[in-house]
């Protein structure tokens, strides 16, 4: 018989606690099983005349993070051998039946306080909202919100009705569309909890407050008489106001291709004009839509599941004790050095900074003090955090310092010759046993281990620009890396809280060798006479953050330039990395652009002109590339964007540039920025059916060139409709 996961018990005031306490898990959630349990304590407690009151809280230092994605993830699978009506049924009585608890609950007559010791999510949030009174503890770090959008779900629990009801549709908005969270104090100011208290007291309070509560005080506001929306209803001024203005702003951040927005805002619009009792069915329907739709599952699959496994070392070698890693060294303080050394000292490290010069070590912290004063200045940190933090970084040009580092970054200019002369100058400081890492976006490690003694030391720690803000991290390692050089590079992504994947030696890694092709697609459609506009549209409305060709602004023209001229040195040969025969026309746009002085963001000048904050096409672009009489469709310039990446994703898991689905589906959205609600490229393939995208790739390779010939693992697995996450192992 399993251990309970709630446990129920009465005081000496007569107050039922209902306990969240899920055995071995750092976590709560709503699994199917605590889902009963919960519901057996609900009754027992309003169904016993001599409790008063009920407290909801937790025996973790959080209280709870939600729905168990695992169990819903199995709901959510179009692939199941159970049929999506079935599985819309057993979803709908899920869902609906713990809805209708929670109504029991906040219509009882008894008053029921949520007592919230940390980080209260998704269900969790939203059993607290059925609750008549809400208490946190005063933990700057805890999070509480409604999550549900940022993985193609939505609340279910009356979270898009009790939510708006409390504060008002505007007052809503943010966390049920865009998935804010928001710490104890920023709840309180919001009017989503009644009181922030001391952790000691959380539970003392909340018995306080049952046994001074009057009978109006277990009375929901919304179930009062003469009850109205804060801020007005759907068909009062401010809200028809608020409901055009929320669908336009929602259309032009999603481009209306995450259906959750849209489901989430058709729940609060129809469910605020009718009783609580039927908005529960309206949510219900919505929620279940989302549930059995492959964009939920897609995302919770590879945003929730993929990524958590991920995040917890999945990839790591199991045999290898974790290294606290207590003292990082990184070597070159320029922007990316600073960035690093900025993460290392948040996660509490020793820090040796060191460059060529004191001025440029001095110029390092000041890039991470700039940080941490950003950090202090929106509440993220205290003073004494900052201080502390401020106080381990060691700005230098001693190499002497780096002995006795837990693991040493070189990250200096992405030029060998330059980086061969610092490897060695640091294994000769550190000796035989400390890790050495490199961060590089283009140079093999294998190129780079030449000049290393101690090759089994030597690993690749990619990070994206900015370090602060991007969340992923390639590990690449090279022939002779060992297994505690890898070891460490993961405990040190997770001290750092990045999310890891792990990848084997080969030119640009992963996430380049697959965003170098789609940002060429786009010079090369320009080199055509595409308009540059439907270009960037056309990326803009597939889910891309930004256009391939602002994209290339931010990255630099000269990038571009050094990165086709290095490839083709690498390969000597005159032909681009794809086998055309003919120079690559994307080349020619590159060299063409930076002849008229135009060398992307930095310069004020590339495809865009920058100008007061502002950006706008170069309008001379067309006089370089004049446009074609008549201009593609969107879905061809769509498909040409789509598959040239996707093909190189495959390409890198055949090739085993990758080696696990996971690392590949994850790494391509937090990587490049491939659109979210495919679940990442491999998702994306299982979604439309390896045949039918097998067909699409040789459609476009015979219109457009060998570049998009399908790889060999594409034709064996389009051959039989077979899906990636069936044939590696890993359906849920």
């Amino acid at each position: 018989m399993s251990e309970s996961e709630i446990h129920y018990s009465v005081d000496e005031h007569h107050i039922a606690v209902i306990t969240f306490d899920l055995p071995n898990r750092s976590m709560n959630v709503l699994t199917k099983q605590g889902m009963a349990e919960f519901h057996t304590h609900i009754h027992t407690a309003i169904n016993d005349k001599n409790v008063k009151g009920i407290v909801i809280t937790s025996g973790k230092k959080d209280f709870l993070g939600g729905v168990d994605l695992s169990m819903l993830g199995g709901l959510c699978n179009p692939f199941s051998r159970t049929s999506q009506s079935e599985r819309a049924s057993q979803g709908h009585d899920l869902i609906l039946g713990f809805h209708k608890l929670l109504r029991t609950l906040e219509t009882s007559g008894k008053p029921a306080v949520c007592a919230i010791t940390g980080t209260c999510m998704g269900g969790g949030f939203e059993i607290a909202l059925a609750c008549h009174y809400r208490i946190v503890a005063d933990k700057p770090n805890a999070q509480l919100g409604l999550p549900e959008s940022k993985i193609g779900l939505m609340p279910g629990f009356g979270g898009t009705q009790r939510l708006p009801r409390l504060v008002g549709i505007m007052g809503a908005s943010d966390a049920l569309l865009q998935g804010k969270s928001y710490n104890p104090d920023a709840a309180l100011k919001a009017g989503f909890v009644h009181k922030v208290v001391p952790a000691d007291i959380l539970l003392d309070t909340a018995k306080a407050w049952i046994l001074s509560a009057t009978p109006d005080d277990a009375v929901q506001p919304w179930d009062k008489s003469g009850y109205k929306i804060p801020s007005g209803g759907i068909y009062t001024p401010a809200g028809m106001q608020t409901m055009g203005a929320g669908c336009a702003m929602t259309l032009d951040k999603s481009k209306g291709l995450y259906l959750s927005q849209e489901h989430i805002l058709s729940a609060v619009y129809a469910g605020l004009q009718v009783s609580f009792e039927q908005a529960m069915e309206i949510e219900t329907e919505h929620f279940v839509f989302l549930m059995t739709n492959p964009q939920s599952f897609n995302m919770i699959r590879t945003l929730f599941l993929s990524k958590q496994a991920l995040d917890k070392g999945v990839r790591r070698p199991a045999d290898i004790d974790v290294n606290d890693l207590k003292k990082i060294s990184v070597v070159g303080a320029g922007m990316m050095g600073a960035g690093i050394g900025y993460m290392a000292v948040k996660s509490g490290a020793k820090l040796i900074l060191l460059d060529n010069s004191q001025d440029n070590a001095n110029a390092g912290k000041s890039k991470i003090q700039a940080l941490l004063q950003s950090d202090l200045k929106k509440s993220r940190i205290t003073d004494t955090e900052y201080q502390k933090m401020l106080d381990k970084i060691i700005p230098t040009t001693d190499y002497d310092l780096l002995k006795s580092s837990d693991l040493v970054i070189e990250a200096v200019f992405e030029d060998i010759n330059i980086k061969a002369d610092i490897l060695k100058k640091i294994e000769t400081a550190v000796g035989s046993k400390c890790i050495i890492a490199t961060n590089t976006s283009t140079l093999p490690i294998g190129d780079l281990s030449e000049y290393i003694t101690y090759k089994k030391n030597f690993i690749g720690i990619h990070f994206f620009s900015p370090v602060d803000k991007m969340p992923l991290v390639e590990i690449i390692t090279g022939k002779k890396t060992g297994d505690r050089a890898i070891a460490r590079a993961f405990d040190f992504v997770k001290k750092i809280k990045k999310t890891p994947i792990l990848v084997n030696d080969a030119r640009f890694f992963y996430a380049n060798r697959c965003i170098i092709p789609y940002i060429s697609e786009a010079h090369r459609m320009v080199h055509e006479g595409v308009s540059p506009a439907l270009i960037e549209n056309a990326c803009l409305m597939l889910g891309f953050p930004v256009g391939a060709l602002a994209l290339t602004d931010e990255v630099s023209l000269d990038l571009c330039r050094a990165i086709s001229e290095s490839t083709m040195l690498a390969t000597k040969k005159s032909q681009d990395k794809n086998g055309d025969t003919d120079p690559n026309p994307a080349d020619d746009v590159v060299q063409k652009l930076l002849a008229q002085n135009r060398h992307g963001k930095k310069s004020g000048a590339g495809f865009y002109d920058y100008t007061d904050n502002k950006k706008s096409l170069w309008t001379g672009l067309s006089k370089l590339y004049p446009l074609k009489s008549e201009q593609p469709s969107l879905d061809e310039i769509q498909k040409r964007l789509m598959t040239i990446q996707t093909i190189e994703a495959i390409s890198a898991l055949e090739k085993r540039v990758i080696t696990d689905i996971r690392d590949a589906d994850v790494g391509a959205i937090f990587g490049w920025g491939y659109p979210a609600y495919t679940g990442g490229p491999l998702s994306y393939v299982d979604t439309v059916g390896s045949n039918i995208f097998l067909r699409q790739c040789e459609i476009l390779a015979n219109k457009y060139g060998k570049r998009f010939n399908p790889p060999k693992l594409l034709r064996e697995m389009g051959r039989g409709s077979e899906r990636f996450y069936v044939r590696f192992g890993l359906e849920i």
